[in-house]
């Protein structure tokens, strides 16, 4: 029994169920993604014009691009509290706009109708923050292949909430924003306790690649079955029944990456001695004392990277992490006895955690804002527009093409998380 609440507790605290968790509430986050498709509702409903309908897509996309406030609410609050503020921003927002939609609430000015799409998309900010802080600090070295999932699935969600919604069959199109509006929330609530760091391995563990590979194929295998079941859905008339099954099969396959933290949780995986010694102090121990831990451990990987000769970097990838390993094995060892003394860093290294002050006067992260403020225009402007684009050409069904657009957006973002990873390694 004892062994069992073992296993248990280290299937909670395993940071592969962060991640499968975060990937989850990323499935539901990417809300504006849909605007598609709740953009004619809206129009049609409240006598927009397409200058008027235009504007709330602005504000939809500066809800969604002004993250200032979640990034600096999850430096003060538990990162459960930011999940639950956007679960509120989200709920509120939306869920007026399905009020005034559907003539359960007076109607609003324009600028009031913006406010209320800002507060709804910026909720997707948090959901956003507290997923990529906490799974980037779990995995500090595959942070390529961790954001490049996390912001696929973001990027699937209007896919994946358009088949529950054709299943659910709602009588009305606004109730997509009713679903939209609540069912984000839902999923957020549901998990914000899971989303958190946790304790683990600072280096890459034996068994990273053969799961990173199922997470993949998994990714793989959802990202072809919407596509299939969505074209299917829209040439051949398909009964309400079929299409709860293919629900039915869509969740199966998001439970399935949760075999990976249960594998890894009740299996028994073998440690070797110089890596023990670089694993943190588990979460029982004395908060102070696990601080300090943390705080040595950083040093002494900083100063790896300043010390480590040259033809380490020569290395084939297992002898360099094994090497790397030894060194600092070596190093934390002689600074806990006195005999070197580890030299404190002026600043944070490339990869490591930045304060905003900090952040500001790199040359790295004004490139990364510059190149997502003029390179990201395009792709946003033809989904605010998407649901007018197929209706001006004949096309009623306007979420097949959200849903496409959907998962090429997923593939391109996973695509591009595993291949940086390997740019940057080689």
């Amino acid at each position: 029994m004892g062994r069992l609440k073992e296993r248990f507790q280290a299937f909670v605290n395993n940071r592969w169920l962060v991640f499968v968790a975060a990937m989850w509430i990323q499935s539901c986050a990417g809300v504006g993604y849909i605007f598609g498709s709740i953009s004619p509702v809206i129009k049609s409903s409240l006598n927009y014009n397409q200058r008027q309908l235009s504007k709330l897509g602005v504000a939809k996309d500066l809800g969604d691009s002004v993250g200032f406030l979640a990034g600096s609410l999850s430096d003060r609050l538990p990162l459960w509290g930011a999940l639950l503020v956007g679960a509120f921003q989200n709920l509120i927002g939306y869920g007026w706009v399905w009020l005034i939609v559907t003539g359960r609430a007076p109607v609003l000015p324009l600028w009031a109708m913006c406010i209320l799409i800002f507060v709804g998309n910026n909720g997707e900010t948090y959901f956003n923050t507290a997923a990529l802080v906490s799974c980037v600090q779990n995995f500090p070295k595959s942070r390529g292949p961790v954001v490049g999932i996390l912001k696929g699935f973001a990027g699937l969600s209007g896919a994946i909430l358009t088949q529950i919604y054709t299943m659910i069959n709602f009588p009305d199109q606004a109730s997509l924003i009713f679903m939209i509006a609540v069912g984000p929330a839902m999923v957020v609530i549901a998990l914000m306790f899971i989303i958190r760091p946790v304790g683990g391995h600072r280096q890459v563990r034996p068994s990273d690649g053969l799961s990173f590979t199922f997470i993949y194929s998994v990714c793989l295998l959802l990202a072809a079955y919407l596509m299939g079941v969505m074209l299917l859905e829209d040439l051949v008339s398909v009964s309400h029944t079929l299409v709860t099954i293919f629900t039915v099969i869509l969740f199966f396959l998001l439970i399935t990456p949760i075999i990976v933290p249960i594998a890894l949780s009740f299996s028994e995986e073998p440690r070797d001695p110089v890596e023990e010694v670089l694993l943190p102090k588990s979460e029982q121990q004395e908060a102070g004392k696990a601080e300090q831990s943390d705080q040595e451990h950083e040093v002494i990987f900083s100063e790896v990277e300043d010390e480590k000769p040259v033809e380490v970097d020569l290395l084939p990838a297992s002898e360099r992490q094994k090497r790397i390993a030894q060194l600092q094995a070596e190093l934390f060892q002689a600074a806990a006895k006195g005999a070197v003394r580890v030299k404190r860093k002026r600043g944070p290294h490339r990869g490591e955690d930045f304060t905003l002050m900090q952040a500001l006067i790199k040359a790295d992260f004004w490139l990364i804002f510059f190149s997502l403020l003029l390179g990201s225009g395009s792709g946003l402007t033809v989904i605010d527009n998407l649901g007018q684009m197929s209706q001006s050409l004949g096309y009623d069904n306007t979420h097949i093409f959200v849903s496409m657009i959907s998962i090429w957006n997923f593939l391109g973002r996973v695509g591009g998380g595993y291949f940086s990873e390997i740019i940057v390694r080689y």
